[in-house]
């Protein structure tokens, strides 16, 4: 009775919103008359009464790329007699249903793209969507384990059939995610049909068989694998567990799938009586195929040289999930490696990919050397936009042209040449370390830190070291501009506020960024200062289930609340770090931006001089002078129509909307007092030694807080760093064994040494050793094992033979003489 009466209370609301024009049915995002059903109504108090109701959350936001998530529709109320239908990405529909608490329910879609989707629910059975939200779709790889089924030992799956490997396989997965006494255990295949690079060519799932139904959901499986001859042509595939009331194969329902994976288990007996030779045979298949495609390897990223330069390289590089140093460096398909890292961004012709693997030593492995070296891919693993057709399909396009077959040459037989002719490792001698700007303390040079690589990080009482080397302070109040590059249209904006209301000094408190038509991320600190808030387009974000987001034209990182990277198609990248209650910023931009930037970050050209440009184009010439560069910051305030922050607050429509962009009547303290009697002087001291130790002082005697002091000296130790990781280094490029020898040496980067010997009965000509040297070539002559040159013996054995042959031959005209003379005596004496 009381749902009844909600009902009825939710349609007179609904029918005077509607009449008034002042309701959230198909307006999610847009500000009315008298009400908002925008974002930042609920903070600013001004929503139409019925935005929850049309302007769906859901629980939980994500799951796997595959569907068969259940998703709660929080807020909206709907009765046993809805119908409920719900429309991903305005195409695709999913069967709802309605619980027993009258709640509606949607079944995520098998999708061929990741990132955020629209969703619109209909509860008439699909007659009117009017209620709006948004999911995230996950690449297997990134998804928690808490979201599919596990394979339990997947390297048994996969190795399954090949020699010693045999026995039940065993999967686990938890009850709750499948809700239903009884599931079926299906496998599905993928394979993708039709000429590569052509409208023809498309990627496909599809149910192929059972392995049991009716099995009680225990959250577990095993069974004994046997060959199955009618699929054969499938050899990547996913296992799913769903209700047992669901006919065979039926698309879109509750489910929990595993990872993707080859399907070694099901293959033919062929395989298993001899998989090495059957591997073969697939291997030169693929080799042959190989042969026929375009070259993809000359549009693809160069790998850096170390691994430091691959991990401070954040707006390019990431983690790879299957070889991380972080979670104990198991890299199944890249032993010896500790860790790896993939480009951000696929290539735009092909979108194809480049996966870069470190040693121990933080050199580059190249497959020249080690099976686990680094390997670029056909299909970029985590795809790429606009996705849904080869090779841009996350993961499965990569597992068909690149995992597969590495499968074929290398895992299931030894034969690794054929997979490295057409995957061979980049040597990293085209790579280009990114330039980066700082943001730290008062004007004066850093001596000791390469000026073409610098960072700009933001932090306490704002500091900027800009692209090009220049260090100063500048404590506006207000939001302003640190880079605007017209040329990429990158803009990133800052915003500061007081540090407290009794000291002239202020701190970062936001960061708000666009690339071209990208999403506006922006990056804030909470009001209680523990945590940094992400904001896609000025929605709050949680990444409570995902650490990775792939949104429109912009990925974001955030492992915990207090890190957050922002990578952009350009290759820019932005490191947001909280540091005791304040923000630092990282900008690294690649070198296409070099010449093309403004703002408080200065111009990116290697040129320390013309860094300070105002917004029209005038120079400081005094960099040393406070004031002065007081004067240029404040040029620098953005306007309202360039504004990309949220303003969801009445304090920041008072503060920054409704006023001055600069406040001009915030006059900071322009140097830190220093006086013995100061009773934070002997902090000062104790804490700030060393490079860098101005900006903390700064910060203690100004900000009056030794936390922040000490929270800006890590920061400048930490942009010293990431400096340091990111200078360029020489690279001489891979050097092979001489034939018939060795090499001793896997590192080809400026001082490696790698030395060379010939195998018995060879003599060695070259060098014995060469050095990688800051020119980038190696010294001394290309070396090789020839054997040992016998001439002379063959000559002087020549001469011995052939006058031993004439003196045979001698002889025996002598002896034959002899012999004549002899019968003619006899003759005459006969006679």
């Amino acid at each position: 009775m009381d749902g009844t009466r909600a009902l009825i209370l939710l349609f007179f609301v609904s029918f005077i919103g509607k009449a008034t024009g002042n309701t959230c049915e198909r307006n999610c995002g847009k500000v009315l008359n008298t009400c908002s059903c925008h974002p930042t109504c609920v903070s600013l108090k001004r929503c139409c009464s019925d935005l929850k109701e049309y302007c769906v959350d859901v629980s939980p936001y994500s799951g796997s790329i595959l569907g068969g998530t259940d998703i709660m529709i929080e807020n909206a109320r709907f009765d046993k007699s809805s119908q409920v239908v719900c429309r991903f990405n305005n195409h695709t529909d999913t069967m709802g249903y309605v619980d027993e608490a009258t709640r509606g329910h949607c079944i995520s879609p098998l999708l061929y793209e990741t990132g955020w989707i629209s969703l619109q629910v209909s509860s008439d059975n699909g007659t009117t969507f009017n209620r709006d939200g948004t999911w995230l779709s996950v690449h297997t790889g990134k998804l928690d384990s808490k979201f599919k089924a596990v394979l339990v030992n997947s390297t048994k799956w996969q190795y399954y059939g090949t020699p010693n490997v045999g026995g039940r396989l065993e999967m686990t997965w938890s009850t709750t995610l499948v809700k239903a006494d009884k599931v079926n255990i299906e496998l599905w295949g993928y394979r993708e049909t039709g000429q590569p690079y052509s409208d023809l060519w498309e990627g496909k799932w599809e149910y192929l068989y059972s392995l049991a139904k009716d099995q009680p959901n225990t959250g577990s499986f095993s069974f004994l694998p046997t060959p199955a001859p009618s699929f054969q042509e499938w050899e990547l595939g996913s296992v799913r567990v769903s209700p047992s009331g669901n006919m065979d194969g039926v698309w879109n329902v509750q489910a929990a799938w595993t990872e993707d994976h080859a399907l070694a288990w099901h293959l033919e007996e062929k395989f298993r009586n001899n998989s090495a030779e059957w591997a073969m045979e697939k291997c030169l298949t693929w080799d042959n195929l190989e042969r026929q495609l375009p070259n993809f390897l000359d549009e693809i990223i160069d790998c850096p040289c170390t691994l430091a330069q691959a991990r401070a390289d954040t707006g390019r590089f990431h983690t790879d999930y299957g070889c991380d140093m972080e979670k104990g460096s198991v890299c199944t398909y890249h032993p010896g490696s500790v860790h790896c890292v993939r480009a951000i961004q696929a290539s735009p012709s092909y979108g194809a990919g480049q996966q870069c693997c470190y040693d121990s030593t933080g050199a580059q492995v190249l497959t020249g050397d080690s099976i686990g070296g680094s390997t670029p891919d056909r299909g970029h693993d985590w795809g790429s936009p606009p996705y849904k057709r080869p090779p841009r399909i996350p993961g499965e396009s990569h597992w068909v042209y690149d995992v597969l077959s590495f499968y074929y040459c290398c895992l299931w037989s030894d034969n690794c040449r054929y997979y490295f002719t057409h995957r061979p490792s980049s040597d990293c001698r085209r790579y280009q370390s990114p330039s980066s700007g700082l943001t730290v303390a008062h004007s004066c040079a850093i001596e000791s830190l390469p000026k073409s690589f610098l960072s700009a990080v933001v932090f306490g009482d704002p500091h900027f070291i800009t692209f090009d080397g220049v260090s100063y302070s500048f404590n506006g109040k207000g939001e302003y501009t640190l880079v605007s590059a017209a040329l990429r249209q990158l803009f990133i904006q800052a915003r500061t506020e007081p540090v407290s209301g009794s000291i002239n000094a202020t701190k970062l408190s936001s960061v708000a960024m666009r690339e071209a038509s990208s999403d506006v991320i922006e990056v804030r600190l909470t009001g209680s200062l523990v945590g940094l808030e992400v904001l896609r387009n000025q929605k709050s974000l949680s990444f409570a289930e995902q650490q990775w987001m792939d949104m429109d034209g912009v990925f974001v990182f955030s492992p915990t609340s207090s890190n957050v990277t922002v990578m952009f198609p350009s290759g820019a990248g932005v490191e947001l770090r909280l540091r005791e209650g304040t923000m630092t910023t990282t900008i690294l931009l690649p070198e296409e931006f070099k010449g093309a930037t403004q703002g408080l970050l200065g111009n990116m050209n290697g040129v320390a001089e013309d860094d300070l440009v105002l917004s029209n184009g005038e120079y400081v010439t005094n960099q040393s002078n406070p004031e002065a560069l007081f004067n240029f910051g404040k040029g620098w305030a953005v306007s309202n129509e360039s504004a990309l922050f949220t303003y969801d607050t009445d304090y920041l429509l008072d503060t920054y909307y409704h006023s001055p962009r600069h406040d001009p009547f915030f006059i900071p303290a322009f140097f830190a007092p220093e006086s013995p009697d100061d009773p934070l002087a002997g902090q000062a001291a104790e804490i700030c030694s060393g490079e860098g130790s101005q900006f903390c002082k700064y910060d203690i005697l100004v900000g009056r807080s030794p936390q922040l002091g000490n929270a800006t000296r890590v920061s400048f130790q930490s942009h010293s760093s990431l400096v340091r990781d990111l200078a360029p280094v020489a690279a001489c490029g891979w050097l092979s064994p001489p034939t018939n020898g060795k090499k001793l040496g896997t590192t080809y980067v400026q001082g490696a040494k790698v030395t060379f010997s010939c195998n018995d009965g060879y003599t060695l000509g070259g060098a014995a050793e060469r050095v990688c040297l800051m020119s980038g070539q190696w010294s001394g002559e290309e070396t090789s094992c020839t054997e040992p040159n016998n001439i002379p013996g063959i000559i002087a054995g020549t001469v011995i033979g052939a006058a031993a042959l004439i003196l045979l031959i001698t002889a025996l005209i002598l002896h034959s003489k002899r012999n004549k003379k002899r019968s003619g005596q006899s003759d005459i004496s006969a006679f």
